[in-house]
């Protein structure tokens, strides 16, 4: 079953800093909402995808992981303390959170419990709705700094919000994330388990697996670099460094970034938004293609 982008995890220290910035960048971010194991969330809607910025609001209340239960919530605690703010995890859409499981336990990057949970959620309207997920874990053994898994919807129709999804920047949906490694080949088995398409080799330095929503790239950190004109994160194995967005608007996007030193401005026809400026993510919006 091939499985597309769901959402991005971008743990950031201060939730609401953190809605501002995406508010400079043209993004209508959601009101705060809260988990009963000591995070809190506010999102970033497209159709289809959204971006999870998460703060470690309650420590204390943050269960400890078993060999059996992955803790999401003790999973961002240490990424942070490890690493600083950044994108942190990579969901894919689920469908069939059993049978997920059963594919990660068989290939050997499971064997976690799903986890399922509801929690309410303020619409634009000021309205409080119940929202539900249950999401099944999957680990590459060789990237400890990013977490996976699916995520299904329990109640979508509480969810999605077309008034999240118009943004001032113009984004219009996801077009891929971006993952770094300075061994590719290591991590193509695990991307196709998770993904349920197989990557493709398109340079030495490059692999493209294309989901049913969105890119995964999977790159060497020098040809990041080279790309974007932005440093790839640091750190062992395999990490999240970008997110990368379609706007008809990415001209205008760039130049009200320009002045504010938020964007690399070397870079030929698309707006790379630099992590020393998006709390250590890198945030890319490209002109759709054909875009007239």
């Amino acid at each position: 079953m091939r499985r597309g982008l769901d959402h991005v995890v971008h743990v950031v220290r201060d939730l609401d800093a953190a809605g501002e910035v995406y508010d400079l960048l043209g993004f209508t971010v959601s009101p705060r909402n809260r988990h009963p194991w000591g995070t809190q969330n506010r999102i970033i809607q497209m159709p289809g995808f959204f971006i999870e910025l998460l703060e470690i609001s309650e420590p204390e209340k943050i269960p400890a992981g078993t060999p059996e239960q992955f803790s999401f919530g003790a999973f961002n605690r240490d990424f942070l303390a490890r690493n600083g703010e950044g994108l942190s995890m990579l969901v894919l859409e689920g469908t069939d959170p059993a049978g997920e499981k059963a594919t990660f336990d068989a290939a050997g990057f499971g064997g976690f419990d799903l986890f399922e949970f509801s929690r309410m959620a303020r619409r634009p309207d000021g309205n409080d709705v119940e929202v539900g997920f249950s999401l099944a874990f999957a680990v590459d053994p060789l990237a400890p700094d990013v977490g996976f898994f699916t995520c299904t919807q329990c109640r979508p129709e509480n969810f999605w919000s077309a008034d999240l999804q118009r943004h001032a920047n113009g984004v219009t949906g996801v077009s891929g994330v971006v993952l770094v490694s300075d061994s590719l080949v290591d991590h193509v088995s695990f991307l196709d388990t998770l993904t349920g398409v197989t990557p493709r080799r398109a340079s030495d330095d490059w692999y493209v697996a294309q989901t049913p929503r969105g890119e995964i790239d999977l790159m060497t950190r020098a040809n990041f670099t080279q790309r974007y004109g932005v440093p790839a994160p640091a750190g062992e194995g395999m990490r999240l460094a970008a997110i990368r967005f379609d706007s008809p608007g990415a001209a205008s996007l760039r130049r009200s970034l320009q002045a504010r030193g938020m964007v690399e401005e070397a870079i030929e026809g698309i707006v790379v938004v630099k992590p020393s400026s998006a709390l250590g993510a890198a945030i890319v919006v490209e002109r759709p293609a054909g875009a007239a």
